[in-house]
């Protein structure tokens, strides 16, 4: 569980509720004047829908959805271990040949993308192909998570939209009666309500989630992208401590002191 998510979520849910009790002499009345079934209707309903024509498919519009278990997934991206199991590949591969490379495929590595590279250079593929399929896959990788992303962001766009539409609604069908002064100021605050609901759904779920997505997009694509410039260094011959040098460029200055003492042998 990503406990920044859960925090963030639970903490900005408890901080509107506040503002909503704050001052005010009954604070379940004072939550449920925020409450309208009819405003709620038109600013979810409508963002959803809309969302949904926005979506190429059914099937992506639900998996957009089961996307919010993504961010709240705790997932660790280390980029100083992962060069450091590319580093002692490539010692391997220097003292016992590409072939060895194979065993340490098959019984030590987890990552997927990572096996599948090693074996492609261990079967002899061209290193140009290698990094074509590989890159390949990365794409089309990051095009799947690009369009879970635009799922979030097309919400947020829609909820707002939708919460002017439906204080727009109330603004109109109020000032068509206009008889009872004293009704004004409840109708007024109906039709504003939409608005909120609106802003709360963009600022509160579909932003965050979607700026959480990429940063777990961008975390894989670089682990990823490190994977392949060490492989593909490996298939090439190159010296260990070379390989170890080209591959700190990718992180950062700070982390690279634990790689420090060398993996990589002359």
């Amino acid at each position: 569980m990503d406990l920044s998510t859960l925090i963030g979520v639970i903490a900005c849910l408890v901080l509107c509720i506040f503002g909503m009790i704050v001052g005010q002499q009954s604070a379940l009345e004072s939550v449920m004047s925020f409450v309208h079934g009819p405003s709620a209707l038109i600013t979810f309903g409508g963002a959803l829908m809309a969302t949904l024509t926005m979506s190429p498919s059914i099937k992506d519009y639900v998996n957009g959805f089961k996307s919010f278990g993504i961010a709240l997934k705790k997932v660790e991206y280390d980029e100083t271990e992962k060069i450091k199991q590319i580093i002692d590949l490539s010692n391997v591969a220097r003292k016992e040949g590409l072939l060895a490379l194979e065993e340490a495929a098959n019984s030590s590595i987890d990552d997927e993308f990572m096996k599948k590279g090693i074996l492609l250079i261990v079967d002899g593929t061209d290193p140009e192909f290698v990094r074509r399929i590989l890159e390949t896959e990365l794409e089309c990788i990051e095009d799947r998570h690009k369009s879970t992303i635009t799922f979030w962001e097309n919400l947020a766009s829609m909820g707002p939209a939708w919460g002017m539409i439906g204080t727009l609604i109330g603004l109109i069908l109020m000032l068509k009666d206009l008889q009872d002064i004293s009704s004004v100021g409840p109708n007024m605050a109906v039709a504003l309500v939409t608005t909120f609901y609106g802003s709360i759904l963009a600022n509160w779920i579909c932003l965050p989630v979607a700026a959480k997505l990429k940063e777990k997009n961008s975390a894989e694509v670089m682990i990823k992208t490190i994977v392949v410039e060490g492989l593909l260094s490996i298939q090439a011959g190159e010296n260990p401590r070379v390989i170890e040098e080209k591959l700190k460029s990718f992180i950062d200055p700070s982390a690279r002191e634990s790689l420090s003492s060398g993996g990589g042998e002359l």
